[in-house]
């Protein structure tokens, strides 16, 4: 035999000799603890509590009183579909910076040409548009009503999760 292959096998030797040491260590502790487990005597076994039986109720619509819970309650559907009331305009062409959620915009800066004050707003994609009061930013109709040297403010028309709309002012403040 070649003296790799003496070597190879001695280690392998070695290494089961060390494996099968490492098993044959002092259980008797282990031992003792199971039989004292055993040895205690048993306890009594606490009964499962009483199950209630499910009382079933079935819904007939107009008995007692009782409204449908299907159908919104009569004032506030009146509410949220009020005619004459703030509404998105859905013929309205939608612009192009109206594909971003509003929380994704950010202002970087005012500019004025000609006498306008122009917002710069930066999208996610690191371009940067030029907006004025108007435009429409945002994923929730948020037209443009002013612009300021530390924010631009808007406008949303929000669901008010009844049918109806509701006007909400919101923001993008100037980035550091």
């Amino acid at each position: 035999m070649s003296a790799s292959i003496t070597r190879y096998l001695a280690f392998v030797f070695l290494a089961a000799g060390a494996g099968l040491a490492g098993c044959s260590s002092d259980m008797d502790d282990l031992d003792q603890y199971i039989n004292d487990v055993k040895s205690r005597p048993g306890g009594r076994i606490q009964p499962l509590p009483e199950i209630t039986p499910y009382e079933v109720f079935t819904y007939v619509a107009d008995t007692d009183g009782l409204r449908s819970p299907f159908v919104p309650d009569a004032p506030q559907a009146a509410v949220g579909s009020a005619i004459g009331g703030t509404r998105p305009d859905p013929q309205r062409s939608r612009e192009f910076l109206e594909q971003y959620p509003l929380d994704t915009l950010r202002m970087v800066g005012t500019l004025e040409l000609s006498e306008v004050n122009y917002g710069l707003i930066q999208t996610t994609d690191g371009l940067i548009h030029r907006v004025v009061p108007g435009n429409y930013l945002g994923q929730n109709d948020g037209r443009i009503i002013a612009i300021t040297d530390s924010e631009i403010e808007l406008i949303e028309i929000i669901s008010d999760g009844i049918g109806g709309y509701l006007e909400r002012d919101a923001a993008v403040g100037l980035s550091d």
